[in-house]
């Protein structure tokens, strides 16, 4: 149960601004801009099928990696 409380806690969160892109969140949290399918992935339902379609005042979850 511990584990499980630790790995919830390990999961980010990041509310969109206007400049924002997925790869500009990925190089941010990851250093790695092409890592920003996995933060799409996790997001897809809030997003929708257009990864370049992110509005300001989206809270995306930022998965571990």
């Amino acid at each position: 149960m511990l584990k499980e409380q630790a790995e919830k806690k390990a999961v980010k969160k990041h509310v969109v601004v206007s400049a924002d892109t997925l790869s500009g969140i990925a190089k941010k949290y990851y250093d790695d801009a092409g890592k920003y399918l996995a933060i799409y992935e996790a997001n897809k339902e809030l997003i929708g099928d257009n990864p370049d379609l992110i509005q300001p005042g989206m809270e995306l979850v930022i998965p571990k990696q």
